[in-house]
């Protein structure tokens, strides 16, 4: 869960962490695959920020003995993992590797149980350590105190909105906006309506139909047989069909399978990761255990990769799990399915009337309402620039936007204020706070962007949330910012705000001064000199 957040909700949470544990089976080389691949960028990535012990633990013993190490071995390299790719895993991560061969008393007690030991008596020797640091600080001579300067007021936190973008999908299908393919048994007595863009994302098989790729691109016999046996295409449109013209007929050969369409489609707009619930619909649909197995074994093979074997546990959650995240990017900025074409600042930008419907409820209302857009292919797009749109557009297709700076941040928050995207609106606020955040003193004070300029933005483009904290964070800085002719432009009543919550405040620095001026009346002089 830590790794399906956003990046700066991940780095934090590791940060706050005392320990981090990796823990795989030795004989699941699928498993340390993914760690490797998936998980361990994601924390070298945050231990940049952030100083936490890293324990690797290898659980089991190898079912097929000690490994060959000869490098033209490599059979059972394939079925377990090695020590020394555990141990080169440890050393690039710079953890404690350890090989766990039973999860007994011996093993989790004395040899885990250990090492999880010596890391916490160590981190609490450093809490510790801080902790005189600071009361020695306090226990100096008991003559006139300085002035204790009390710690800047909380800034507001910011919290992020929960990811909609499957719901979207699923919705989509729902009300059926903008379809482009409709499904039907060989007697045309019902007809499923889907989308074209939908299907090719999450198949091959269904790319092959489409023909988005041809039986070379594919390079699976399988996958090429099983549409030519399932589907019949009726009548093949060019790509780029204008709006008005009746969906793609495909017939659909296989009775039983037709008559469970509707629940394989619902499975595949969820985002393809709810299996169990797919097997559980169609066996109620049938209540035949052969047509059961006889349909979902076409579900496997419409979601196969070409070339790889089809097996159950390849349609289990944690395989499949945010596939059109990555899938439906393949079709991002591409005119291949593509119907309708932005024009913005002399380009033209290609996408799809389907993810803009259900991605957005703006463009839902412009591309099905009694708008000029609704009949058009071609659509102008005005008041944004080109790069901040197509981040806009980034977003829509795969729910991730990473800006490169705090100003595009800016720019793509007011695209999605115009769209009225919600969501990216909050990721863009997000990560401007946390660049600010990040920002020492120093170069606040050089830097050349306005946060005035950023605080009008955020309140005429209604981020209420992002406009407060601009207000804190000026107040926060109030020594910094004062200096600066921007703040000359910040209205009575934000400036009225600013000096009633002002770091440090004018009692501080009236209780300072008089210090200093006891300081240099007793002639007092350093202890040390």
């Amino acid at each position: 869960d830590i790794f399906d957040s956003d990046w700066y909700t991940s780095r934090s949470l590791i940060g706050g962490a005392d320990i981090i544990v990796i823990k795989y089976s030795v004989n699941d080389k699928t498993s340390f695959q993914d760690i490797k691949e998936s998980y361990v960028p994601m924390i070298k990535k945050a231990l940049n920020h952030c100083s936490v012990p890293v324990i690797i633990s290898a659980i089991g013993a190898r079912k097929n003995g000690v490994p060959c190490t000869c490098p033209l071995c490599t059979s059972d390299r394939r079925s377990c993992v090695t020590t020394s790719e555990g141990v080169h895993l440890a050393k690039e991560l710079g953890a404690t590797y350890l090989e766990l061969h039973t999860l007994n008393d011996f093993y989790i007690q004395k040899c885990f149980g250990d090492v999880l030991e010596y890391f916490m008596i160590q981190s609490l020797n450093q809490k510790s350590s801080e902790k005189m640091k600071k009361r020695k600080k306090t226990q100096k001579c008991h003559r006139v105190q300085p002035p204790q300067l009390e710690q800047p007021e909380k800034m507001p936190i910011l919290k992020g909105e929960a990811s909609h973008y499957d719901a979207d999908l699923h919705n989509l299908l729902c009300c059926c906006q903008c379809a482009d393919v409709a499904f039907c048994p060989e007697d045309l007595s019902t007809v499923v309506e889907a989308h074209k863009v939908i299907l090719c994302s999450a198949s091959h098989l269904f790319m092959l139909l489409f023909e988005v790729k041809s039986p070379a691109d594919i390079h699976d016999a399988s996958i090429v047989h099983m549409a030519r046996s399932l589907f019949v295409v009726e009548a093949k449109a060019a790509h780029g069909v204008p709006p008005g013209v009746p969906p793609v007929r495909v017939v659909v050969k296989d009775a039983i399978f037709c008559s469970c369409l509707p629940d394989i489609l619902r499975f595949i707009y969820s985002g393809a990761f709810q299996w169990e619930q797919l097997e559980e619909d169609i066996k109620k649909k049938l209540k035949d255990p052969e047509k059961t197995e006889h349909v979902l074994e076409k579900v496997k093979c419409i979601l196969k990769t070409p070339g790889k074997l089809n097996t159950v546990k390849d349609c289990r959650s944690h395989q499949i799990k945010r596939l059109y995240n990555t899938s439906l990017r393949l079709f991002f900025n591409t005119p291949v399915l593509a119907d309708v074409i932005f024009k913005i600042q002399g380009a033209t930008v290609p996408a799809h009337r389907a993810v803009l419907v259900a991605r957005c409820e703006v463009m839902a209302a412009m591309f099905n309402g009694n708008y000029l857009e609704a009949n058009s292919i071609l659509v102008p797009v005005y008041g944004v620039s080109k790069d901040t749109f197509l981040s806009f557009l980034e977003y829509l297709y795969t729910d991730s936007c990473c800006p490169a700076s705090i100003l595009q941040a800016m720019s793509l928050l007011i695209c999605a204020e115009m769209y009225q995207v919600m969501r990216l609106q909050h990721i863009c606020e997000l990560y401007i706070i946390t660049q600010l955040q990040s920002m020492p003193s120093r170069e606040l004070a050089s830097t050349s962007l306005s946060i005035v300029s950023l605080l009008k933005k955020a309140k005429f483009h209604n981020s209420d949330c992002l406009s407060t904290w601009l207000l804190h964070f000026i107040a926060t800085n109030y020594l910094i910012f004062s200096q600066k002719p921007e703040f000359q432009d910040l209205s009575v009543e934000e400036r009225n705000f600013v000096e009633m919550h002002r770091w440090p405040s004018h009692l501080y620095l009236k209780q300072l001064a008089d210090y200093r001026n006891y300081v240099h009346s007793q002639k007092c002089h350093c202890a040390v000199m």
